[in-house]
């Protein structure tokens, strides 16, 4: 079995207030990702990698949440900045063979429709709300039955779980 944790960004700094790839976290945009992070850990939902897009608010959304999850080792990919979910999915079905447990800290729209496209069946409260809003912070974690990321397809996971971050950056 892989699992896949998909992890959007948490909430930036408005449009405009800087180039977007330069646009930092809110103060509550920190807070989220911190308390995503100790939720992961709380959750025993280590990675063994996580991919991180360049931009300024994906890198800040790791460094916040990356203490709650000790060493787990990563990956900035400029490819996943701008990616359109076929894109995010080439990425994720390339990741080496000892990756049982992938994390992709990135932007919506492609974390988003990735999510939508992968699930199959699983939580169906989870999916419900994932379905009507994945918000900044929003963690979707998909698990699919096989053993080599290249063998992914659409609609064969199983949501385990859709988790974010309430008021006050708390889960």
């Amino acid at each position: 079995m892989l699992r896949l944790i998909l992890f959007r960004h948490a909430k930036a700094v408005p449009h405009g207030s800087a180039p977007d790839p330069e646009r930092d976290l809110t103060e509550s945009g920190r807070a989220d990702a911190a308390a995503m992070g100790r939720y992961c850990a709380e959750e025993m939902l280590y990675p063994d990698l996580v991919l991180v897009s360049p931009a300024q608010r994906t890198r800040r959304t790791w460094e916040m949440a990356a203490p709650a999850l000790s060493d787990s080792p990563v990956e900035y990919s400029a490819a996943l900045y701008q990616a359109d979910e076929k894109r995010l999915l080439d990425l994720v079905r390339a990741t080496r063979g000892d990756v049982r447990t992938l994390m992709v800290v990135g932007h919506n729209p492609s974390v988003e429709d990735l999510a939508r496209a992968l699930v199959g069946h699983g939580d169906r409260y989870a999916y419900g709300r994932m379905q009507s809003h994945f918000p900044t912070a929003g963690v979707a974690v998909i698990d699919f039955p096989v053993e080599d990321w290249s063998h992914i397809e659409r609609r064969t996971g199983r949501l385990d779980r859709f988790r974010v971050p309430d008021a006050g950056g708390s889960v």
